[in-house]
């Protein structure tokens, strides 16, 4: 008996780490389970939380609270690093459209929030939690309770009002989702549009029958566009070649050009003639195109490679090759001389086996290396994202500044990190799986001591009056705002299903109601409208969580 009261009773920190380990491992398992084809995945550590609260587990305070802090800044920090690379690109194109349909979402259940706590008295600390549980944002409700902390008040309210909305904040985004498929779309229409295209390049064949341009250097004629393009090979009397910038364009040659789909038809203009056949099919064999070049990707491994730009290395100088395009994180990338390398990319290379060989011990295309994580880099990130997250903010009409916390600071620092840390030489490549299993663990130890320590209270808040009127504003600051955005966006900016799903999905910060979306939608429109949304919309409900406490306090 005394052995069973040191291990899961008695607070020790052995016991702190069984009972952690056992929430985490009880809700994983059981967020697994589908209902009607929808599972919570990790967020169903949170529940397992609240029920061992409430069947009176408990862990030394002092622990409770650190662990919960450090799961929170691991995710956080994680998440902004691996959106870091695509979040300013995201404003380009439908993105910054996409981004102002999530903002509006947040203010209106902003506004909501508000409301309810001005008209029916329900006290901020808890009305900010009923927001953060409506819009499964936990690092929005840590942002808040540190805000209640800061101002000197209990932090415990928002911890259960949160609880009690959250799990009809999961399920109303898919309701929602239900709805507006069959308010807003007509039977029979398609739920993806065909035009969009996720990968950011385009290959297309041309024939030089502009006589403008006839015996011009590719650099002469590079000078009078400004149209972005590279030229893989190029067909002269049944002889390919690879050019550069000295190659002389003539009258009936063949071009195999990399762009942009929307560069196309003003390519199409310069050189005179667009061949029909189709190079951007999947089954293309590069290698059987001719019997004297070869393509092969090649991997970005070798640090030194790291913040280069591609046009330093003058590869096709020194090694008589060409860099069709670049792969980064799924995406394809136009090898300009300004690029950016960065640890993981993928080149194509087009040239001689030879001169190929010599390109892949500069850039190092040895993939082992890169499945370590460059720790380091990723504790130095997190040691400056909390000191940014400590900074006192002044806003005017605020008598007490304003702090980004453990969740603001990490998470912006991460994204600067991700996105410019190659421009300085930091290495902060970590490969997919790593990446999520650093999240994994932070979310998962963030969400057990999360549950753990509203659930003693849990049951006795929603059996008591306020705690069903929690419930019910929540769902409302679910469903409504998601409606009346998803409208929005379908009826007067035109926007597919499947983009105005993945946007409602990440401006609500809800990937189980996206993973509904991938099982009903083809492609995977929606899961980039949700990437394009979500860093910018995680960021805003931080920020607001703790402006709406220091306002109305």
């Amino acid at each position: 008996m005394d052995l069973i009261n040191d291990i899961f009773i008695n607070h020790s920190a052995l016991q702190a780490v069984i009972i952690i380990s056992i929430i985490i491992a009880v809700g994983l398992a059981f967020g697994k389970i589908r209902i009607c084809g929808i599972s919570l995945g990790v967020t169903f550590v949170f529940f397992a939380g609240i029920l061992a609260g409430h069947l009176g587990l408990s862990i030394d305070p002092t622990i409770l609270h650190y662990t919960e802090n450090l799961g929170l800044v691991l995710f956080v920090y994680e998440l902004g690093l691996k959106v870091g690379p695509g979040f300013f690109s995201s404003f380009r194109k439908g993105g910054l459209q996409l981004n102002m349909l999530g903002l509006g979402v947040i203010a209106i259940g902003t506004l909501m929030t508000i409301l309810f706590s001005a008209g029916l008295g329900v006290p901020i600390g808890e009305a900010t939690g009923l927001l953060c549980g409506a819009t499964t944002n936990t690092p929005a409700l840590g942002a808040a309770q540190q805000a209640l902390q800061q101002m000197g008040m209990s932090a415990n309210g928002a911890a259960l009002s949160c609880a009690v909305t959250y799990p009809l904040g999961v399920v109303g985004v898919i309701l929602a989702v239900i709805v507006i498929r069959k308010m807003f779309l007509s039977p029979g229409s398609p739920l993806t549009s065909q035009q969009e295209e996720a990968d950011a390049t385009f290959i297309a064949e041309f024939k030089i029958c502009n006589p403008a341009i006839y015996n011009m250097t590719l650099k002469q004629i590079s000078e009078v566009t400004k149209t972005k393009f590279v030229i893989s090979r190029l067909w002269h009397n049944d002889t390919v070649t690879i050019p550069d910038s000295r190659t002389v364009l003539q009258k009936d040659d063949h071009l195999l050009v990399i762009t942009t789909p929307e560069d196309t038809p003003k390519l199409k203009v310069l050189f005179g003639e667009q061949e029909a056949r189709d190079w951007n099919k999947k089954d293309i064999d590069w290698n059987s195109i001719d019997n004297q070049l070869i393509s092969r990707r090649i991997i970005v491994s070798r640090p030194a490679i790291n913040g280069k730009k591609l046009g330093s290395l003058k590869l096709r100088n020194h090694y008589h090759i060409n860099i069709s395009r670049v792969s980064r994180s799924g995406l394809h990338l136009l090898a300009t001389p300004g690029l950016v390398l960065q640890l993981g990319d993928a080149l194509t290379v087009v040239g001689s086996a030879a001169d190929i060989e010599k390109v892949e011990q500069i850039l190092g295309n040895t993939a082992i290396k890169l499945k370590d994580p460059n720790l380091a880099a990723i504790f130095i990130g997190i040691v400056v994202g909390l000191v940014v997250g400590s900074i006192p903010i002044a806003v005017p009409g605020i008598s007490t500044p304003i702090k980004l916390g453990l969740a603001g600071g990490p998470i912006i620092i991460g994204i600067l990190i991700g996105r410019f840390g190659p421009h300085f030489r930091l290495v902060t490549y970590t490969t997919r799986s790593a990446n999520l299993m650093l999240r994994g663990i932070g979310l998962s130890l963030y969400l057990a001591c999360l549950g753990l320590d509203a659930g003693s209270q849990f049951l006795d808040t929603i059996m008591r009056s306020e705690g069903l009127l929690w419930i019910g504003l929540g769902f409302l600051i679910t469903l409504i705002p998601v409606l009346i955005m998803g409208g929005v966006a379908m009826k007067l900016c035109r926007l597919d299903f499947a983009l105005t799903c993945g946007m409602l999905c990440g401006s609500m910060a809800n990937p189980m109601a996206l993973n509904y979306v991938n099982d009903t939608v083809p492609g995977d429109y929606a899961t980039v409208s949700y990437a394009s949304v979500y860093p910018l919309s995680m960021f805003c409900r931080v920020i607001i969580a703790q402006l709406i406490i220091l306002c109305m306090v």
